[in-house]
């Protein structure tokens, strides 16, 4: 007789009020091993459909999402605490899918190719994985669930996502317009629960993305290695930006000040440390403290300033303690520098430090929070090393004269380098018109999200070899 381990209610902090105002059932192994046996059958029929048929599908979805946006914006506000970035996140599905299914229509196609042998034509040919597996984090809850599994669903695959239980709240009125696509509904699916979930979805997918930490990120590797599946991974960062001699002070103070404090700076591709040349180090670092200072925390309710709370407590504790350190060692706190309390939810105003270096945790470690070390340089190659001393590699920034920060970007070990900005990478989402970019060192493994053919991320790929000759093949054997 088998025996049902009890399931516990997973309860759901608020981040703007620090109480537990909701609460969910989490999806058991049982069942999801379950729904992915039936996602496995339908998958058959999804990719049935041809393409043209799996795009008007989700162009169908599009509408139920509009028609439901109210409630999705108002699940992810509360899952995030932030509003301007639930809008962003709501408007990214219908962009993603426009975009993506334009690629699809070239990228999947089957093409005839000819060989170096004028008798034998060789035709490339896809097979998806039947079953896409995608974990997703707590810091961008709506878009991470499905930045992979629009591509995904487009190229054939079925899709289970088991998004954080930190952010859960979006699921339900998401799920109710996936619902109302039935087509749809057959071959994307949610699951709600915490890291055993996760790892019990590793066990029944043919196919993982994740994203989030970098120690998490190992264990799924390592959990999908055993099983011989592929795996996709973008982990943690400690993004730099490099200000050049001749850099324009103004664009650059306004580049980074957004993308060190977009969504609180929890963003895996935040700017996190900042070298500057150290002829302008100093007009540097007041005009960013004065730019800070102008941010206001979203108080009294989320659309009365630019920057929410921390949606994950635990993450408090990180800044807290590498302000302590910085501190300690010797930095200066221009602007912010403190983690608050208000109405219950943790927050922390935009930091700007300098007089920091690489002895503090706060240059070598992933701070995902809007602080903004800054380190002067005094030569191009002390600042590529600088920028290369570190475990993690997903994305920079250099400010400059262009021939110069693309000479100085091209030295860096980073898979993502926005030039004269910062943050563009995620903006070419589904842009057939973009370079591929790949994570460097410990910011993640595997094949591209950016570019054309990132969709074939998701195929498995054939060689068909046609011999069209009546003559016998000279590597036979004489019989």
């Amino acid at each position: 007789m088998t025996v049902q381990t009890p399931v516990t209610t997973i309860e759901v902090r608020n981040p703007r009020t620090g109480a537990v105002d909701y609460r969910f059932q989490p999806t058991t192994p049982a069942e999801l091993e379950q729904i992915a046996i039936a996602a496995r059958a339908a998958q058959v029929d999804w990719l049935a459909l041809e393409l043209e048929a799996r795009i008007a599908i989700l162009a169908r979805w599009v509408e139920k999402v509009d028609a439901a946006a109210p409630q999705i914006i108002a699940a992810v506000t509360a899952d995030t605490g932030r509003h301007a970035e639930s809008l962003r996140e709501i408007g990214n599905i219908g962009k993603w899918i426009t975009r993506w299914s334009d690629v699809a229509r070239t990228a999947l196609a089957v093409e005839p190719i000819a060989t170096g042998n004028p008798d034998i034509q060789s035709i490339a040919d896809y097979s998806p994985y039947p079953v896409l597996g995608v974990i997703s984090p707590w810091n961008f809850p709506l878009s991470l669930s499905l930045m992979d599994a629009i591509p995904a669903l487009l190229a054939g695959c079925a899709v289970i996502i088991k998004p954080s239980e930190v952010t859960p709240r979006f699921v339900e009125p998401l799920a109710a317009t996936i619902a109302e696509v039935p087509e749809l509904a057959q071959v994307l699916h949610y699951v709600r629960g915490a890291g055993e979930l996760g790892a019990a979805l590793v066990d029944q997918a043919d196919m993982i993305c994740f994203t989030g930490s970098t120690a998490t990120g190992r264990k799924v590797a390592s959990r999908a290695a055993a099983r011989f599946i592929p795996c996709f991974t973008e982990l943690g960062g400690k993004d730099p930006a490099v200000i050049l001699e001749g850099a324009d002070i103004e664009r650059a103070t306004s580049a980074i000040v957004t993308g060190a404090t977009l969504a609180t700076g929890q963003q895996c591709y935040s700017i996190e440390r900042i070298y500057v040349h150290r002829s302008l180090h100093d007009a540097f670092v007041a005009r960013l403290t004065e730019k800070a200072s102008a941010l206001k925390l979203a108080l009294p309710g989320p659309r009365d300033g630019q920057i929410g709370p921390l949606t994950f407590a635990p993450q408090a504790e990180i800044l807290a303690r590498h302000l302590a350190d910085a501190r300690q060692k010797g930095a200066k706190i221009h602007c912010g520098g403190e983690i608050e309390t208000h109405d219950g939810g943790l927050w922390c105003a935009p930091t700007v430090l300098s007089g920091v270096d690489h002895t503090m945790a706060i240059m070598t470690e992933e701070s995902f929070g809007p602080l903004m070390p800054i380190m002067a340089f005094d030569t191009v190659d002390e600042a590529v090393r600088l920028a290369n001393d570190s475990p993690y590699g997903l994305s920079g920034a250099v400010f400059g004269p262009e021939a110069e920060a693309v000479a100085v970007a091209q030295r860096l070990d980073l898979g993502g380098i926005s030039i004269n900005d910062a943050g563009l990478a995620p903006f070419f989402i589904g842009d057939a018109c973009v370079a591929e970019k790949t994570a460097f060192k410990a910011s993640g493994l595997g094949g591209s999200r950016l570019g054309r053919d990132s969709i074939k991320r998701f195929l498995r790929k054939k060689a068909l070899l046609v011999n069209r000759s009546t003559q016998k093949s000279p590597w036979w054997f004489d019989a």
